[in-house]
């Protein structure tokens, strides 16, 4: 799965997940995105998290930077330390960001460079799907390598940036090209019982109707803005930032649920 290591670490009966996403952050800790201090929020998110202790790992699935500029990525790197985070921290690439910079400065503690985390029910895989344009690609390889570590005993939560299925707004030209091809992965593999993404700076779950099952999507609220639904270009609704979380329990059960702050 890409270049990554797998970790085998978590061996938890249970798994609580937090999922955050597009944090959209500059240089400046004082910079705007539509009106909103996005480090702020940020920090908001990560303290929030930081006051639940039941929660085994974070997950960041992408689009950290919003100005490219190499002080982006250490400015994200600022705000874990900044808020004392201690719990692993997993991550992918969204479309704003470069996977070199992300290795690079998200190279140590609390920071992980793996792309599985399993116990003994579950598998939770990180796909990348950074493409060469904003819109996102799952590659024939990154589909072979994610097939060959899927255990069938097991009971998997996919995640990703990019959203395999289409939301209704003005996001969808950027979303995952392959759809068809990511319904036949999963229809491959029907131990994969959930997806999730960031991107669409939204909380939402979608089905995905499959030949014999149906897989639910979760995306992920955004730590910057939330977008509006009813416009045709990026701009914020007024919702606060959020995240969302995974509890994965036994025999495939899990709960899903989004939190403002």
């Amino acid at each position: 799965m890409s270049d990554k290591t797998m970790s085998n670490s978590l061996r938890l009966k249970k798994l609580t997940l937090a999922q955050i996403s597009d944090s959209h952050l500059f240089a400046d800790r004082t910079g705007l995105h539509h009106q909103a201090n996005v480090y702020q929020n940020l920090t908001n998110v990560l303290l929030a998290i930081k006051n639940q202790p039941s929660i085994d790992a974070i997950i960041f699935t992408g689009d950290l930077t919003q100005d490219h500029t190499l002080g982006s990525y250490q400015l994200f790197v600022s705000a874990f330390e900044a808020c004392e985070i201690i719990t692993p921290v997993y991550y992918i690439a969204g479309n704003h960001d470069e996977p070199r910079l992300l290795s690079r400065y998200l190279s140590h503690a609390p920071f992980c460079q793996n792309s599985i985390i399993e116990n003994d029910d579950w598998q939770v895989l990180l796909l990348e799907t950074k493409s060469a344009t904003p819109a996102g690609e799952i590659s024939k390889a990154q589909f072979d390598s994610v097939g060959g570590v899927i255990d069938p005993t097991k009971a998997q939560l996919l995640l990703m940036h990019h959203h395999p299925v289409d939301v209704g707004y003005f996001i969808d030209k950027h979303g995952l090209i392959n759809q068809a091809d990511f319904q036949q992965f999963l229809t491959d593999y029907p131990s994969i019982k959930a997806v999730g993404c960031g991107h669409i700076h939204q909380a939402l779950t979608l089905s995905m109707v499959l030949e014999q099952s149906t897989v639910n999507l979760y995306s992920c609220p955004a730590t910057s803005i939330q977008f509006d639904i009813n416009s045709v270009t990026a701009k914020s609704n007024g919702q606060p930032p959020g995240y969302r979380l995974f509890t994965l329990a036994s025999h495939g059960e899990f709960t899903s649920t989004v939190h403002f702050v």
